[in-house]
């Protein structure tokens, strides 16, 4: 037997495959079926900032509405369950699912700013997240704040969680940090016991018919894995202490087997379940564990990396020389 274990974050998982957070993971059901099928661990859905203050924020205000309206004055105002507002559907679904399985459950936390983000990053720790996963999404429209004061913004949000949390700390990137080497560097001295590479941006569109702004899920495709097959190559040759996980065009054992190899200590998919179901885990993991025996490796361990920048007879791949290479052989 091949074995596939794997260690991300400092925890030993029985796989190289994780699920990440969507639809499927909010669900004890879809929880136990991708367990059933070899994942590795789980990333629960996020727990939106802006989400939960905004939940809380209107039930005060209807709360403290009493009996100051003229509508009020003959019904009595509806019940808050607070149970389902703010965090606590978060922490209700994290206890459910520790409850449920036996591999480790990732919580995720999702912002723009500083602010809350350390506390429900605890709440979550301290209800038995195995780890945290922050996701660091924005859409950065001042025109006077730069790009190095957004990494510095993000840098201050990491070290406010890393501060309040004794979990093993992941930070989920977009594409977008100007320069990704040295980010990765500052951020591990701020806290970050890993990256994971990387966000997927869903970009407003324009209804024609409508003539308003609208957005709709697309899912991935295996050709967005190559930006994230770079720069995890670059970085495992950069930071080899820091745990890298691929995300974003991971639909097969293949796919995580290129991963792998770059230096990927995991392979995060979340469109190839959302097409295909909680069992096509199982399927990417044959096809992994196939791929290893056909090539004579005993392990995953003795996989990784092997590729990664510091690896391979020309670094330069990994750069601009591919970029022209690519270019000119068009023309």
């Amino acid at each position: 037997m091949v074995d596939v274990t794997t260690t991300y974050l400092g925890m030993q998982l029985r796989t190289p495959i994780i699920a990440s957070c969507s639809p499927l993971t909010g669900r004890i059901d879809s929880l136990r079926g991708l367990q059933d099928a070899g994942a590795g661990a789980v990333v629960l859905p996020s727990l939106f900032q802006e989400e939960v203050e905004a939940e809380e924020l209107a039930a005060v205000a209807l709360q403290d509405t009493g009996d100051d309206f003229a509508e009020f004055a003959s019904a009595p105002l509806p019940d808050i369950d607070w149970e389902r507002l703010g965090p606590d559907r978060h922490l209700r679904l994290l206890s459910q699912a520790k409850d449920a399985l036996q591999i480790p459950v990732l919580a995720s936390v999702n912002g723009t700013r500083p602010g809350d983000w350390a506390k429900y990053a605890r709440l979550l720790a301290d209800a038995g997240a195995d780890a945290v996963e922050l996701n660091l999404y924005s859409v950065n429209t001042n025109p006077d704040e730069s790009s190095a004061a957004v990494e510095d913004r993000y840098l201050r949000i990491i070290s406010m969680v890393r501060a309040q949390i004794e979990v093993p700390l992941a930070v989920k990137l977009s594409q977008h940090i100007t320069g990704l080497s040295s980010f990765a560097r500052r951020a591990e001295d701020a806290g970050a016991n890993g990256l994971v590479l990387f966000n997927r941006f869903y970009g407003a569109e324009v209804d024609l018919d409508a003539l308003a702004m609208t957005s709709r899920l697309a899912l991935s495709n295996p050709e967005e894995l190559r930006f994230p097959l770079r720069w995890i190559g670059i970085l495992r040759a950069q930071r080899p202490g820091l745990s890298l996980a691929a995300t974003t065009g991971v639909h097969s054992g293949l796919d995580a087997v290129k991963a792998l190899l770059v230096g990927a200590d995991v392979a995060c998919t979340t469109s190839a379940v959302l097409q295909h179901g909680t069992g096509r885990v199982g399927r990417m993991l044959a096809e992994l564990g196939t791929w290893l025996t056909d090539h004579d490796y005993d392990s995953v361990r003795q996989l990784q990396g092997s590729m990664s920048a510091d690896n391979v007879s020309d670094p330069a791949a990994f750069e601009r020389a591919q970029y022209m290479k690519v270019i000119t052989s068009q023309i």
